[in-house]
């Protein structure tokens, strides 16, 4: 679990400023060594001879060693990840600046009330809930208006639970998630709301209002999802998901209200609460949900593109009457205990 804690002052905020510039000399040395290695030899410089390479550099730097080994260990994980030898350059100036990062692990950083002491300096946080668990390491990281933020990631206890309930949720733009034991998460409108404000600080070249905006926008999304996945994992035992493809949906046209509704996200959010709290999670392939009755099962339900206008429609095999979204969602639960080889309770109709 990670603990984000906003930056209070913004002294320490200059002093984050200059390490985080110090780290991305770091990242880019590696960059460069794990390049030419490349060149020379099919092997690609290794973990240790970067770390070698770097020793002595933590005073030059004002680096703690431990951190400058912790941005080798980054960037060797990221190389693996991508599998070739060279990565983005972290550039600290300029319209496409990166973002401020600075890694640490619980040796760098220790937490007093509301005070970061990272290295002996102290860093002053905005300290809104107390830390659970086990720390084991972290970092601070700058978003896009120069906040900077100390996140603190810890192990934490699994929690285990005897509810029974099964939910399944279906995911569309005329509700952004519907869930089949009834509760939904209204269409979003994060983006839309603001598009006419961001568009004009855009147009006079309000670069601060802009990006201030773009944070409200983020803010609020996230807030609406966390609020929505939450009351979810608190009421299930198992949670199910449709498989819908973002990338599918933003090719076929629908890319603002796609991005808005953030599926990717919500599923993340679900997927990592429910761990916490001991709830089976699944993404199920949705194919057919919302033609197919929850009932019966016969594939009766409107199709192609003009049956999408249909919200409402009745089974010809066995005369039920769906709503289109919540019927997808039961289909979903149904197929989610299926993958898992759980019953569905008798409350869904499965």
């Amino acid at each position: 679990m990670t603990f984000s804690y906003r930056v209070k002052d913004a002294t320490s905020g200059k002093h984050l400023v200059a390490m985080g510039n110090a780290t991305n000399t770091v990242w880019n040395f590696c960059n460069e060594i794990s390049e030419r290695s490349a060149r020379r030899s099919p092997k690609w410089a290794t973990k240790k001879q970067l770390r070698d390479l770097t020793k002595g550099a933590s005073k030059e730097l004002g680096l703690p060693s431990q951190v400058i080994q912790e941005i080798i260990d980054e960037f060797i994980d990221k190389r693996k990840k991508v599998g070739r030898p060279k990565l983005r350059w972290r550039v600290s100036r300029g319209a496409r600046r990166s973002l401020g990062w600075i890694p640490f692990t619980n040796q760098d950083v220790e937490i007093i009330g509301s005070i970061a002491l990272f290295r002996g300096r102290k860093i002053r946080l905005w300290k809104h809930r107390e830390i659970q668990g086990r720390f084991k390491s972290g970092n601070f990281s700058q978003d896009a208006r120069g906040r900077w933020y100390c996140n603190i990631v810890c192990e934490v206890e699994r929690q285990t639970t005897n509810r029974t309930h099964i939910v399944g949720i279906d995911l569309n733009h005329k509700v952004a998630a519907k869930c089949s034991d009834g509760p939904e998460l209204p269409q979003a409108r994060f983006y839309r709301d603001l598009e006419d404000k961001l568009a004009e600080a855009q147009r006079r070249g309000r670069k601060r209002q802009a990006q201030t905006i773009h944070a409200k926008i983020a803010n609020r999304r996230k807030d609406g999802l966390h609020k929505f996945s939450r009351a979810v994992v608190n009421r299930a035992g198992a949670v199910f998901v449709g498989n819908i493809s973002s990338t599918w949906q933003i090719a076929s046209g629908a890319g603002k209200a796609t991005v808005d509704v953030s599926w990717s996200m919500l599923r993340n959010f679900l997927d990592y609460k429910c761990d916490h709290a001991g709830v089976a999670f699944a993404e199920v392939n949705e194919a057919y949900t919302t033609q197919t009755c929850s009932r019966c099962h016969a594939r009766s339900g409107p199709q192609g593109r003009e049956g999408l206008a249909l919200r409402q429609w009745v089974c010809s095999e066995c005369g039920s009457v769906h709503d289109r979204d919540q019927n997808a969602a039961l289909n979903i639960a149904r197929l989610g205990c299926e993958t898992l080889g759980l019953k569905g309770p008798g409350s869904l109709g499965l």
